[in-house]
């Protein structure tokens, strides 16, 4: 993605109609101890992709953001009040967050002086790209990153090893199943907006300690568990309004936590897990952090 030359022949040779970028350097921790990452894959290797597209402009740009750019802010979601994309993301919590927002297209009125380097909304202003960020509310699923915390707990009780558990559980996240996650992105593709954000979540927020008792009650086995305090960068919850993308996507979310870490059970156990994923470049990277 980073290769501007290679990505403006691809896409002028190929007769590329629509470009879905997925790509970026994710997590919050990891951004703490390796920013230098952060800043090459999701600032500058993002400008080569939309320098690319100047000579496309009118082939739509689908990028993928993040729920964290909420990061700080004041208004703490709750049952009654989720995250909706007016709401402020002037106070990111981490580099990772940062960069997630300074990618982003849509500028608010309040936010206007404070976020001067939202890529992507000065492309389209400039250059006429047609941009689209969605806001993706931790993701989870088959064939994920195997540091999130739905997988490496998943192995580490799977194996009988300890898990440390976050703000002693207290922390809501809006899980949001791979499926639905795909729907969303296939929407906005067919939308093909001139510019846009929307939330991509499942609009139920769930606590730590009840989907590490879903986990337990899936794979059968009570979990270690090690209480420690929030770590830096974290959030205390995210709750996605996703009537934007409802009303604009036709976006409609439908798997229960207890239903998609269900599924991701299942392949978590199955041969295609060993054979393709286990034994793979990615898990033999990674497993050492579990």
């Amino acid at each position: 993605m980073c290769d501007e030359a290679g990505l403006r022949e691809l896409i002028s040779s190929r007769g590329v109609t629509h470009v879905a970028s997925m790509a970026a350097q994710a997590g919050v921790r990891y951004s703490l101890s390796n920013p230098q990452s952060y800043i090459r894959s999701n600032l500058q290797c993002f400008v080569s992709l939309l320098e690319a597209l100047r000579a496309s402009p009118r082939v739509p740009l689908i990028y993928a953001s993040s729920s964290s750019v909420y990061g700080a802010n004041t208004k703490q979601p709750s049952s009654e009040q989720p995250f909706s994309e007016s709401d402020r993301v002037d106070a990111p919590n981490s580099l990772y967050a940062a960069t997630k927002r300074a990618n982003e297209a849509s500028l608010t009125p309040t936010l206007a002086l404070t976020q001067l380097a939202a890529i992507a909304h000065v492309y389209h202003g400039l250059y006429g790209l047609r941009v689209t960020g969605l806001r993706f509310f931790t993701v989870y699923g088959p064939w994920g990153r195997p540091d999130m915390a739905y997988f490496s707990f998943t192995h580490r009780i799977a194996t009988g090893r300890p898990i440390e558990v976050y703000g002693h559980g207290a922390p809501r996240r809006d899980f949001t199943y791979i499926d639905d996650v795909v729907d969303g992105v296939v929407g906005a593709l067919g939308l093909a907006a001139e510019e846009e954000i929307f939330n991509l979540g499942n609009h139920r927020s769930e606590s730590l300690l009840h989907f590490i008792e879903v986990l337990e009650s899936e794979l059968g086995v009570k979990a270690n568990r090690t209480m420690v305090e929030m770590a830096p960068g974290d959030v205390s919850a995210t709750y996605a309004d996703v009537s934007h993308a409802r009303e604009r996507l036709g976006y409609s979310p439908s798997t229960s936590i207890e239903m998609g870490l269900h599924r991701f059970i299942e392949w978590y156990r199955s041969p295609r897990f060993r054979a393709e994923f286990a034994e793979g470049g990615e898990w033999q990277r990674t497993r050492s952090n579990f």
